[in-house]
């Protein structure tokens, strides 16, 4: 889909963008079915062991997931007291200028489609009050019934659905308000999914592997099921966020579907074949794989904070970010950091291959090399199934990558997908950023920062103005209606941009662009244009 708040025709929610969440939907619930009856049939059978600990990969990282999840409903649908939320000066595009209340956009301004102004809102009487009470009493006790029946992530996805098709039957103004709290739903469950399954799929996965290489003979169709659903949903994941991630730039060219079965299939066979390795090892060496384990996730993670990302909005945040991403390293391998990644990707691949094949030599050194040919069968299968990871990883990025082949010239992202001229980053946007950059502290939060003493009232966070003269550029910029400036450098990929991690640059941007008769342009700070610095009134 095309990027918001760019220009041109806008964004369409397409009917494979339907199917695509149908099937997300389907390996979730596929996944949270066959752990659950595999724990049943343990518990029958009188495996109290196996039962407690299929069970605890499931529930543990439900409830974090579901905690984390309504942790953000909460942020997203409370009102903050005092305060209706930080004030957004609308001068020179709504009349009056008045100050915009970012809590409810949906709600707070009524605007008929086609009107090029927002409708005056009515006096609120206490029959009006009291049902808007009894509306949110509703909603409260509905999300804390869903997310205590861990289905939060299912609402999502159904939200998620629901405001994509939105946005596709509506007029033009309600259907870029929709598409906004689609994207901004998707990056949310995408984030809460790919968090779940590396916390319970993965290491479901690598138990249930072991006791089927433990026990021997033909697998059970119970626990086959279990592994390959596992399995299905650990690549499914990884792609569905790279595919959501890229689809909320504007200044990334989307990833194609084809690109995204690609990935699925690139991961699925990788994942396959580490997996099997562990499994493998682990049926004989069970304490020497824990320590293996741990090292791995230690250097990866150390790996991955020396690398400096910029993910989340404080310190402590980023290094959690970091700790789940040294999980993700253990099985497969996710992009953390702007730029060419060959050279990381290469050595990670590397380090892997001499991992699976130190792992499955020991495992194969503990066999009857004479009479036990089903060993030679399974390190077979473990070379095979990486050698098709990486054969799906190559057709990716020489065939599929949405800059254009890997040995060929790549084009930049873009979004215009009608321009003739090559496509390149906006003006305003930053293309060099420093390695460290300042995240927001909580004096600054209060006003306290720049000089200023606390308690003294600050500017709005935001100045929606008319756009500025268009600087030349390889392509044509969009320049009438508003503007939000943004007071930071822009994320660089693969981290959201700004305001899809900090919750509250969403509700400001939802009430601007519902309100507003033009989608306003996004417009972050750019380091390298000192006159542009003075020109923002505030620091987020």
């Amino acid at each position: 889909p095309v990027g918001v708040g760019a220009g041109g025709p806008g964004p369409r929610y397409e009917l494979r963008d339907c199917c695509w969440v149908l099937c997300a939907l389907l390996v979730f619930f596929s996944d949270g079915a066959t752990d659950l009856w595999l724990a049943a049939s343990y518990y029958l059978q009188g495996q109290r062991t196996y039962f407690s600990l299929t069970l605890l990969f499931v529930l543990l990282p439900s409830l974090v997931v579901q905690l984390l999840s309504f942790r953000w409903f909460v942020y997203d649908y409370s009102e903050p007291a005092g305060a209706p939320g930080p004030a957004v000066s609308t001068k020179d595009s709504v009349a009056g200028g008045a100050a915009i209340s970012t809590k409810d956009s949906a709600s707070a301004f009524r605007t008929k489609e086609g009107s090029p102004e927002p409708s005056p809102q009515p006096a609120p009487s206490s029959a009006s009050d009291y049902r808007r009470r009894c509306c949110r009493l509703c909603v409260w006790l509905l999300q804390t019934l869903v997310h205590l029946l861990q289905l939060g992530q299912v609402w999502r996805y159904l939200s998620a659905l629901y405001l994509g098709l939105q946005s596709r039957w509506r007029g033009e103004r309600l259907r870029r308000h929709f598409y906004w709290r689609m994207l901004f739903e998707s990056a949310d469950v995408s984030m809460l999914r790919l968090l779940e399954t590396f916390l319970r799929s993965a290491p479901q996965l690598v138990l249930q592997l072991s006791l089927l290489v433990h026990r021997g003979g033909a697998p059970d169709l119970l626990p086959a099921l279990s592994t390959s659903a596992s399995l299905v949903s650990l690549a499914w994941t990884l792609a569905s966020y790279q595919k959501v991630l890229r689809d909320s730039r504007d200044d990334k060219r989307p990833l194609s579907y084809k690109g995204a079965v690609a990935q699925v299939l690139w991961h699925l066979f990788t994942i396959a074949a580490r997996s099997l390795a562990f499994a493998l090892f682990a049926s004989v060496y069970k304490l020497y794989f824990g320590i293996f384990i741990v090292a791995h996730w230690c250097v990866m993670t150390f790996w991955v904070i020396q690398g400096e990302t910029d993910f989340c909005m404080s310190k402590w945040e980023e290094i959690i970010y970091n700790m789940v991403v040294g999980i993700i390293y253990i099985f497969c391998w996710f992009n953390v950091k702007e730029g060419r990644s060959r050279r990381r990707m290469t050595l990670y691949h590397c380090i892997v291959l001499l991992e699976n094949a130190v792992l499955t030599g020991f495992w194969y050194s503990s066999r009857n090399f004479s009479t036990d040919f089903h060993s030679l069968i399974m390190v077979c299968v473990v070379a095979s199934s990486f050698a098709l990871g990486i054969f799906f990883m190559c057709v990716y990025y020489c065939l599929l990558h949405p800059n254009g082949p890997m040995l060929g010239p790549q084009t930049p992202g873009c979004i215009f997908r009608e321009a003739s001229e090559p496509c390149g980053p906006p003006a305003d946007a930053i293309t060099s950023p420093p390695r460290s950059l300042p995240r927001t502290t909580g004096a600054e939060r209060d006003g306290a920062s720049g000089g200023e003493r606390a308690g003294t009232p600050t500017p709005p966070v935001f100045q929606v103005r008319p756009g500025l003269p268009p600087t030349p550029v390889a392509r044509a910029l969009r320049t009438e209606g508003p503007v939000i400036r943004i007071d930071l450098p822009r994320k660089k990929y693969p981290a959201w941009d700004a305001h899809f991690i900090d919750r509250r640059l969403r509700k400001t941007i939802l009430a601007l662009e519902y309100s507003s008769p033009v989608t306003p342009r996004l417009q972050y700070r750019s380091v390298g244009t000192s006159q542009e610095l003075l020109e923002y009134e505030t620091t987020v």
